[in-house]
């Protein structure tokens, strides 16, 4: 039983606990069948407060962190009772059985006394919804706990060879340098990808500016297998100073263009656009796909991607991905960078 199933069934418990409960007292004391009908009518209508409550106004209050739409969505759901208990009860069971619940009453009677009738509901509703929500952020707490204890033992495994490695390709530059300067500078971008990887803060975040020097170093180092017929269009717009994101948030996007897509065809080349706009980044990839790409392999992939997305970004990120076969292109969307 998965935990949809799980939810439906409690939800379908609690109901029958709570109006079975109800009934048969009414049977116990007052079994006369109009009572029993306008109790039903009552729960019914109490059952669809609840679900309005539960499904809308709540989490549209959550949503927008704003009391007036909370305020508009429980009197949006007041009137609605209000409204069905009437057309039920007063029009409804008086045209088909013959009686109604209210005899010679005012409206203004009416409205007021079903105000407090209306409460039970919402009451409910909030009180169930909270819990859930209170029992839904624990879960996701230790979750995210337990991601975050993995995420650091991993860099722990991992924090010797990037070292040694770093290291190592210093040595290798003072070594190569007076042989041949391209190789020389080969190796130095290489050990600023390794000195980037490597870079830490108190928040996981680094400035832009070095995500996209980065970016230019990887790209300079995959230039080195094509030479001349390496084609990528990399284009910025707006100010990348004074941003901040997350470290290596960017390069699984062009790291997956250039394995599996086509750098070599003047006419088709790979396209990296990177626009800052209103405190928003937006990162646009396209790449024509590689037919004869035989590695199927995709990096970290687009589901770690979108995973790591969503810790980071939550609610703040747009992801759209794209393939009609022939081209391959991502759009990320970042808000308040």
């Amino acid at each position: 039983m998965n935990a949809l199933q799980r939810k439906i069934g409690l939800h379908l418990l609690g109901w029958a606990l709570y109006i079975g409960y109800s009934i048969l007292g009414y049977f116990l004391y007052n079994w006369r069948y109009e009572v029993l009908l306008l109790t039903m009518s009552q729960h019914v209508l109490h059952v669809v407060e609840f679900y309005l409550c539960y499904f809308l106004v709540f989490p549209l209050w959550m949503k927008y962190k704003q009391w007036g739409v909370l305020a508009l969505g429980i009197v949006g759901v007041m009137f609605t009772y209000i409204g069905l208990r009437y057309t039920i009860e007063e029009v409804f069971f008086l045209s088909v059985f013959g009686f109604s619940n209210y005899d010679s009453i005012t409206p203004s009677y009416y409205f007021f006394d079903n105000l407090y009738w209306a409460l039970p509901g919402i009451f409910l509703g909030a009180v169930v919804w909270a819990l859930e929500a209170t029992l839904q952020k624990e879960r996701e707490n230790r979750t995210l706990k337990q991601e975050k204890t993995q995420a650091e033992l991993a860099f722990l495994k991992t924090q010797i060879n990037p070292h040694f490695l770093y290291n190592s390709l210093n040595y290798l530059y003072a070594l190569a340098y007076p042989v041949s300067d391209k190789l020389g500078d080969a190796i130095i971008k290489l050990s600023d990808l390794m000195r980037y990887m490597l870079h830490e803060s108190q928040d996981g975040k680094v400035e832009l500016q070095k995500e996209v020097d980065y970016l230019h170093n990887y790209l300079e180092i995959y230039r080195l297998r094509f030479e001349d017929n390496f084609f990528v269009n990399f284009h910025i717009q707006g100010h990348v100073n004074g941003q901040r994101v997350p470290s290596l948030v960017l390069i699984p996007f062009v790291e997956n263009a250039l394995k599996h897509g086509v750098v070599d065809d003047v006419s088709a080349p790979v396209s990296i656009n990177l626009l800052l706009e209103n405190d928003n980044l937006y990162f646009d990839v396209r790449n024509r796909i590689n037919k004869s790409q035989k590695d199927q392999t995709t990096g970290i992939g687009l589901p770690n991607i979108r995973r790591r997305l969503e810790l980071l970004y939550p609610g703040k990120y747009n992801l759209d991905v794209q393939d009609d076969g022939q081209q391959f292109r991502t759009v990320l969307k970042l808000q308040e960078v």
